[in-house]
């Protein structure tokens, strides 16, 4: 990799200027064009490049066991039974495999389609990333009879590979990787257990010949968690509709192959059912990676379906000609589906990996599913039943949903031609530069309307808790006028006529209570996001706003708490204390009745019970201005699961919202309750 050095002296620009980035320099000077950045996000990647490097062996044929293990140091250690890395000495390179392995970009097994006919980790530089953003790595290699071993700092080798023992007997081969992320470039290095352990739960799924460990070894935080799932995508959709109650007696599954353009095969793999609720739940995935942009294989699962169920529904006249039109749109309300393939020369668009471009994957994704979907439908008639009568009722909700729609565009509700009253816009119409705040209450808007920045800040106050959309179909949803405005105030449109180009704000931020309400406002928000409005999410536009919960003040200085822990550190700042302020057991202190703590040597301390007691300088201050506030981002890391969780939380079930809140409620701050 090569840089260029901007010049001071009049712009010159000569050879002298070029730097070039040896090894794996490039990755540390530029590490998220590696893993898409170095917040929690971008740690967590790698571990999954190693784990990935396991699993591509499983696909291969050789690894039937991998273990994660977050170590009591922070470290992390990724093992497989696989072959192992090769120790032998490279000839072009003239060192051991091993170390080519580790410390350069774009080496690796996966170019030659003799090692591995099919990949994940298509690119080579997966684990050598990993070793270059870490403080260290250890390398173990189980092969031909012995125990290899190296170590690096920071991607370089300490020293040569060597032999550090004989394997046993009957021991499988396989590798051991040990790193620790490093500091200087990874701020937060604490991984969280739940995080992986789904990311290794969905590769479990998708690979029902594998078992996947993984056990926390910190203290105070050990558990442990065992993946394996000899029903493959069959379980997957059970696990993800089990809030969702199932209309089939029998879940469809439909595997086979075609031959590529190169004369490969591409195993196809689907299994679906249909629930009684009305979103469509697809999942795809190509050699394991989730392809969330679907691409030419999702387009031919849908259009397999479609044509399918149409013809079996005219065939045994479930469907009347003439009468209606089922869409492809009916045939996917109340849908959960994984669809896996499994192709040797992906073309993926983007650097992403997030959409599939193989044209000739269409035509046999369409033509495995259709001739197995026809078989299916022809020995499970009253199945076959059920689901042509649920398509036919979504087909005349979605014409209710049409005439809602052309009645709310008549009075200018989703076309942007008559926004909301209640939103004080903002002066540019610049969609990159401005930010809507969905604010809680109309105390609290009010406050914002007058904290705020009117150039780039617009603010829309909602009426308490809008409509829960886990539970309507769209005609229903657009009746409610809460929801309308939300749909008015974006005007990019709704549901499968959302269009991103037509967002009016690059941030819409969801401001809400620090308390159990706000809590459920702004997953009702996040519910009608993820379920009309993904894109909005996919493509980086929705924040949470990070208002303090606690104002503490000495004399003249104030200063903003946003949890326990900052709490008190303040208080030990304003003290002047350097030890901890919980080893002060005797310290006084009185609370009155409006919540007011007041601390031995005059700190003041306010609880915030809501945004509507801040004034607009402090909702400013602390909330909205850029240069000082904190908003986090929401993303997806793992549909299967974000769907699972909304179902959980928003669906009629009312046993798996009360697990998920007893197994979550330690991460939930201190509210009140």
């Amino acid at each position: 990799m090569a840089e260029t050095k901007q010049k001071k002296n009049n712009g010159d620009y000569t050879a002298e200027d070029i730097t070039v980035l040896k090894g794996l320099e490039a990755v540390r000077r530029r590490p998220a064009m590696y893993i898409g950045d170095v917040s929690v996000r971008g740690l967590h990647h790698l571990v999954y490049e190693v784990v990935d490097n396991a699993i591509d062996e499983a696909l291969a044929g050789y690894c039937r066991l991998i273990s994660v293990k977050i170590n009591e140091n922070g470290s992390v250690t990724v093992i497989d039974d696989g072959r192992g890395i090769p120790t032998g000495i490279h000839k072009e390179e003239g060192r051991s495999a091993l170390e080519v392995v580790m410390t350069v970009l774009h080496a690796g097994g996966k170019f030659d389609k003799n090692t591995y006919k099919v990949s994940g980790g298509l690119h080579g530089v997966g684990v050598s990333v990993v070793n270059a953003l870490s403080e260290w790595l250890e390398v173990e290699v189980r092969r031909d009879g012995e125990v290899f071993f190296q170590k690096y700092e920071k991607g370089d080798p300490v020293a040569p590979v060597k032999v550090i023992g004989k394997m046993a007997k009957n021991e499988k081969g396989g590798t051991k990787i040990t790193f620790l992320p490093d500091n200087t470039i990874f701020k937060n290095r604490s991984y969280k257990f739940e995080t992986l352990a789904e990311r290794l739960r969905e590769l479990a799924f998708l690979n029902k010949e594998v078992t996947l460990e993984i056990s926390d070894l910190r203290p105070k935080q050990e558990q442990t968690a065992t993946f394996h799932f000899d029903g493959g995508l069959v379980e997957f959709v059970k696990y993800i509709d089990s809030t969702r109650p199932s209309i089939m007696k029998k879940l469809v599954y439909a595997r086979g192959s075609g031959i590529d353009d190169g004369g490969r095969a591409v195993e196809v793999e689907v299994a679906f059912q249909y629930n009684d609720q009305y979103s469509e739940n697809v999942f795809s995935y190509v050699n394991n990676i989730h392809t969330h942009e679907g691409g030419t294989h999702l387009v031919g699962f849908r259009t397999a379906l479609t044509r399918t169920l149409n013809t079996y529904g005219y065939k045994n006249n479930l469907v009347k000609e003439g009468k209606i039109t089922l869409s492809g749109d009916d045939f996917r309300e109340g849908l959960t589906a994984i669809l896996s393939i499994k192709v040797p020369e992906p073309q993926f668009e983007g650097q992403t990996k997030t959409k599939l471009g193989n044209s000739e994957v269409k035509s046999i994704v369409e033509s495995v599913v259709s001739q197995e979907l026809a078989t299916w439908l022809d020995n499970n008639p009253g199945d076959a039943k059920r689901i042509i009568e649920k398509s036919l009722r979504a087909a005349e909700a979605r014409e209710a949903a049409r005439k809602a729609r052309d009645l709310t565009r008549r009075k200018n509700a989703l076309d942007g031609g008559g926004l909301p009253g209640k939103l004080s816009d903002c002066s540019i119409n610049d969609p990159e530069h401005c930010e809507l705040y969905f604010v809680e209450g109309d105390s609290a808007g009010g406050s914002a309307k007058q904290g705020r920045d009117r150039r780039f800040q617009a603010i829309l106050p909602l009426k308490g808790k809008i409509l829960n959309v886990e539970k309507a179909r769209l005609h229903k949803i657009l009746e409610n006028e809460e929801v309308r405005n939300i749909f008015t105030a974006i005007g990019a449109g709704v549901g499968d006529e959302f269009n991103p180009e037509k967002v009016r704000y690059g941030k819409i931020i969801l401001m809400c209570d620090a308390d159990v309400d706000g809590s459920h406002i702004r997953t009702l928000l996040l519910t009608l996001f993820f379920r009309y409005m993904k894109p909005l999410i996919d493509l980086g536009h929705v924040y949470i706003a990070q208002p303090p919960l606690y104002k503490l003040k000495k004399g003249k200085q104030e200063l903003y708490a946003f949890d326990d822990e900052e709490r008190d550190e303040i208080i030990k700042r304003l003290k002047g204390d350097k030890t901890p302020v919980a080893a002060d057991p005797n310290e006084e202190q009185v609370v009155a009745e409006d919540g007011v703590v007041v601390k031995p040597g005059g700190i003041i301390i306010s609880r915030f019970k809501g945004l509507g007691e801040m004034n607009p300088e402090q909702l400013w201050a602390t909330t909205m201005n850029p240069d000082t506030r904190t908003i986090l981002q929401v993303g997806i890391e793992n549909a299967g699961e974000a769907d699972r969780t909304f179902s959980i939380l928003m669906g009629d079930e009312v046993q798996p919202r009360r697990e998920f809140i007893e197994k979550n409620a330690k991460y939930v701050r201190n509210l009140d309750v």
